[in-house]
């Protein structure tokens, strides 16, 4: 798998959330299976550039290579000056966000917004190809099926992309109109695929091994986008990559490696963020990873009550002592979505 002349370790990639995929994260979902991850979406506008919240986005230190960072706005200038701001920050892939259906960014035409206007569409992928072609960066480009569920022109759009020089295509199957609710179909996903001649990855709903083999036969993408499932979950990601080469699962891991990886995560999580932002910003993470374990409710309660650092910490290792003393299980993965069902696409 490769995104222009930079080569993957493999097809399992980690979906830009924003909130949720700062660097700590992404590198625990790298060293949990993930061959690639893109960054939370970093504005186009300059003015916002030097806020906390943006620098903070922009900082890869650290971080393992390929660096993909996703940019959103609305103009093509903007937009293209974006992208050499984080090529000058150490990006080496940088991501069009064409895909967010998030209100807040929808009203200001960015994100899945823009697919409604596809000359514009097409003007940024233009200008944003044309500012990191000169030092040699791909670039790449996140979107929906569609706006809605009358319009679904994911196909246009991937040729015309595909034609000014996108290097890769990301297509979550639902509309913009749909938000995260319903169902994800792929058959939108595998018209782009038949489309166009660059990689195309396939997103939404892939929340087990079983799934995931199952949207890669049927879309024939050339790889996975997860997000929403590697929340609480980012070994997700080795149980996938060991079910696609084996044909069989993966044992879950152990309370105590969970324990290890979580409390590795939340001390890089509080490096990034400070002491005070950063344990009410780890709570989050905290929580998914107790969802469907015993006590975990009660936990997460008493988890939001605590405010110091080291007593997260603490309570966070404790519970996980707790459970592997009582030689709790993990769950396997559970696919709580609908029925996967090829073809939902023509009959929604």
């Amino acid at each position: 798998m490769k995104i222009g002349a930079i080569e993957l370790p493999n097809g399992l990639f980690v979906a830009p959330m924003a909130g949720v995929t700062d660097r700590p994260f992404r590198q625990l979902c790298r060293r949990l299976g993930a061959g690639y991850a893109v960054s939370e979406m970093v504005t186009s506008k300059r003015e916002l550039w030097q806020t906390l919240k943006t620098s903070r986005r922009a900082d890869h230190a650290g971080e393992a290579a390929p660096i993909a960072v996703q940019i959103a706005g609305v103009d093509p200038a903007e937009m293209a000056d974006a992208a050499r701001y984080n090529i000058d920050r150490g990006a080496q892939v940088i991501d069009i966000n064409m895909g967010c259906p998030a209100k807040k960014v929808c009203k200001r035409w960015a994100g899945s917004a823009l697919m409604q206007n596809e000359a514009l569409a097409l003007a940024i992928v233009e200008a944003v190809v044309a500012a990191c072609a000169p030092q040699g960066v791909p670039v790449t480009l996140k979107m929906r099926s569609g706006w809605c569920a009358a319009e679904r022109n994911a196909v246009r759009i991937a040729r015309a992309a595909a034609g000014a020089g996108v290097a890769m295509l990301v297509v979550h199957g639902r509309t913009r109109e749909q938000g995260y609710g319903g169902a994800a179909e792929y058959e939108t996903v595998a018209a782009v695929k038949a489309a166009v001649d660059v990689p195309v990855v396939a997103n939404g709903d892939i929340a087990t091994p079983e799934r995931a083999r199952a949207v890669l036969e049927a879309t024939g993408a050339d790889a996975l986008m997860i997000g929403r499932a590697a929340q609480g979950r980012p070994w997700i990601f080795r149980e996938i990559g060991h079910y696609l080469a084996h044909g069989e699962p993966l044992a879950p891991p152990t309370t105590l490696e969970v324990k290890t990886w979580l409390i590795g995560h939340l001390a890089d999580h509080l490096a990034l963020y400070g002491e005070q932002t950063g344990v009410r910003s780890a709570r989050k993470h905290i929580g998914w990873a107790v969802h469907a374990l015993p006590g975990g409710a009660a936990f997460r309660a008493a988890m939001n009550r605590i405010d110091e650092p080291a007593l997260q910490v603490r309570a966070v290792a404790d519970y996980f002592d707790a459970l592997a003393e009582r030689h709790v299980l993990l769950p396997a993965a559970n696919d709580e979505g609908p029925d996967f069902a090829f073809g939902a696409a023509s009959r929604a």
